[in-house]
Parts: structure tokens; C-alpha cells; sequence
């Protein structure tokens, strides 16, 4: 990427998200969602490849069919309504398209195809906008529609989801793409108690943005794309070969690791709404992601690279990528659960 063309791209992109997530206009909103796609496009193909063209070309497709479809459902919502408020109650059919809009910006199943294949395209720190940043407005506009939405359509989209990513990263020894299926299960997760509680669904973002950047700037620093490559942590990096366990069981939901947390409010939230099946289909569906996730821990923490030099450690030069972010990430996604009575407070 042109270095000069650099910081107007991402001042475009971070623009365009803070236009959506602030303004309480729907053509406000919508264009704050043009900018931030069309500025992101670049960030997909930051190293020419065909796999990242290919990656930039789908995401393209599949974000502006998404702003069709919801720029649809803004008009209709206005000729019924005669308002352009994000606030205003809308009527069921613009609700029912501007929910489909948004599962598709935010890749939840049925239309989740794309995010696996976008992830495995892109370079680590584009596949790690994607999967964070990139979902900031999306979640923004569905927090002010709330009270419009169809509450069984967004169960049925977030079961969906979750049992798609869950079945989906089983296979998978690609870590992008095992990433992917993550971030819809979160997806999924996340949407499950917004008409519920829409606070719990921010709360969860949150921790789910710390999680992710932990394990997206773990991998970079190490330059494991795949699971043969983590088999190498040992020799590479030995420092960073333990400390990937906890970040991963805490990104599966594991006592007593922060991502515990806001599973456990999510499951409480939905059982005192008497909704119990859901919860349990969820709790379930999330084993299979620790599956894969223990997967992981193995091949980092139990295996050793085959080599038939007599050394363990591999000689390479020091280390230039930034990792000043790393430590704090990587205790506050591991150690926030003693904190959960003030949360759970608050909440």
C-alpha cells in the first residue's frame, strides 16, 4: 500500500464508523457505511496477491448487496413512516430487511459463506479489522433498531449462527479461517440477547474485540497462519508457547478465564426471559468450538516440530514487530473473571 495513500484510507475507514455508530440519520448511517467499505477495500489487498483480490472482491459483493438491501429498507421504512430517525419504530417488512442487511455485514449464518474465505485471503492485521472493527457499526445501527426487530428471526439467525461456526471450524488447519468460524459463533452470541438486553450484547462485544485482537497479534507475532506453523511456537518463540493455552480457552468460554463471562450473563439473561432450550442448544454448540480450540493448544503446548538439527531453539534475529499491546491484552483476556460481582452489578 502507498504509504501517502495509508493514513487517508484508514482516517476514511474509522470516519466512516464513528458517521454510523453517532448519527441518529438513516442516510447519515448508510453513508458512514459506504465510507467505511470502500475504504477497507484497500486494507483487504495491503499485499497484492490473487487470493487477498479474490478476498476484496467478495467482500465487495457480498457489503454493497448488504447496503442495497438495506438502503431498500430505509426507503420503505420512510414511505410508510414519513421519518428518517434511526429511532422511529419501523414497521415489520423495512425491519425484516434491514435485519437481513445487517446479518449480512455482520456474516451471520445463513449468510456466512464469505467471512472464512475473506479471513484466509487477507494478511493477519487486515483479517483482524475485519473481524473486529468492521462489526462496530453493523452492531451499532442493529443497538438502535432493537425494539423493531422480530425477536424469533434474530433467535433462529443467532442459533444459526453459532451451530454453523461450531460445525464449521472442526476441519479447518487454517487459523484464519478457524478464526472466521469463531466470529460467527460470536455472532451469534452477541445478537442472541439483544432484545433482551442490548447492554449485555455491548458487554460481550467488548470482550469479544480484546479476545480476538489478543489471539490475531499472538499469531503475528509468532507468523502462524497454520496449524503445522503453531507446531513450531517451541522453537520459535518459547515465551509465546504457553501463554497461547489461556487465550484460547478463553476465547472458547472456559472457567475462570475472562470469556467465561459473558456466556455466563448471556445463558442467566436468556433463563430469566423462560427461555431455556436455547441456552442449552448454545452451551452444547460452544463444546464443539473448545474442541477445536483444545486442538490448537495441542499442537502449540504438546507437539515439537521434527528436526534433525541436535538444537530445541531455532537462531533467527530479534523480533521488529510492535508487542507492547500484547501483555496487558493478554492479562485482561485471561483475568477479568474476579471482577464479575461489580459487572454483574452494574448490569
Amino acid at each position: 500500500m502507498n504509504p501517502l495513500a495509508q493514513p487517508i484510507i484508514y482516517t476514511t475507514m474509522i470516519t466512516g464508523t464513528l458517521i454510523t455508530t453517532l448519527s441518529s440519520h438513516w442516510f447519515l448511517a448508510w453513508t458512514g457505511l459506504e465510507m467505511n467499505m470502500l475504504a477497507f477495500i484497500p486494507i483487504l489487498m495491503k499485499k497484492t496477491s490473487l487470493r487477498s483480490t479474490e478476498a476484496a472482491t467478495k467482500y465487495f459483493l457480498i457489503q454493497s448487496t448488504a447496503s442495497m438491501v438495506l438502503m431498500m429498507a430505509i426507503i420503505s421504512n420512510n414511505l410508510l413512516s414519513g421519518c428518517w430517525t434511526t429511532t422511529n419504530y419501523i414497521s415489520q417488512p423495512p425491519s425484516l430487511m434491514m435485519t437481513t442487511a445487517l446479518a449480512m455485514k455482520l456474516g451471520m449464518a445463513p449468510f456466512h459463506f464469505w467471512v472464512p474465505e475473506v479471513t484466509q485471503g487477507t494478511p493477519l492485521t487486515s483479517g483482524l479489522l475485519l473481524l473486529t472493527w468492521q462489526k462496530l457499526a453493523p452492531i451499532s445501527i442493529m443497538y438502535q433498531i432493537h425494539p423493531s426487530i422480530n425477536t424469533h428471526i434474530l433467535l433462529t439467525l443467532s442459533t444459526l449462527s453459532i451451530a454453523v461456526g461450531s460445525w464449521g471450524g472442526l476441519n479447518q488447519t487454517q487459523l484464519r479461517k478457524i478464526l472466521g468460524y469463531s466470529s460467527i459463533t460470536h455472532m451469534g452470541w452477541m445478537m442472541m440477547t439483544l432484545v433482551y438486553n442490548p447492554a449485555t450484547t455491548i458487554f460481550y462485544l467488548t470482550t469479544y474485540i480484546i479476545l480476538t485482537t489478543t489471539m490475531f497479534l499472538t499469531l503475528n507475532l509468532s507468523s502462524s497462519t497454520t496449524t503445522l506453523m503453531l507446531s513450531r511456537t517451541w522453537n520459535k518463540s518459547t515465551h509465546l508457547a504457553p501463554l497461547m493455552a489461556p487465550i484460547l480457552m478463553s476465547l472458547g468460554g472456559l472457567p475462570p478465564l475472562t470469556g467465561f463471562l459473558p456466556k455466563w450473563i448471556i445463558i442467566q439473561e436468556l433463563t430469566m426471559n423462560n427461555n431455556f432450550l436455547i441456552p442449552s442448544i448454545m452451551t452444547i454448540m460452544t463444546l464443539l468450538n473448545l474442541y477445536f480450540y483444545m486442538r490448537l493448544i495441542y499442537t502449540t503446548s504438546l507437539t515439537l516440530f521434527p528436526t534433525s538439527n541436535n538444537t530445541k531453539m531455532t537462531w533467527q534475529l530479534e523480533n521488529t514487530k510492535p508487542t507492547l499491546l500484547i501483555p496487558p491484552l493478554i492479562i485482561t483476556s485471561t483475568l477479568l473473571l474476579p471482577i464479575s460481582p461489580l459487572l454483574l452489578t452494574l448490569h
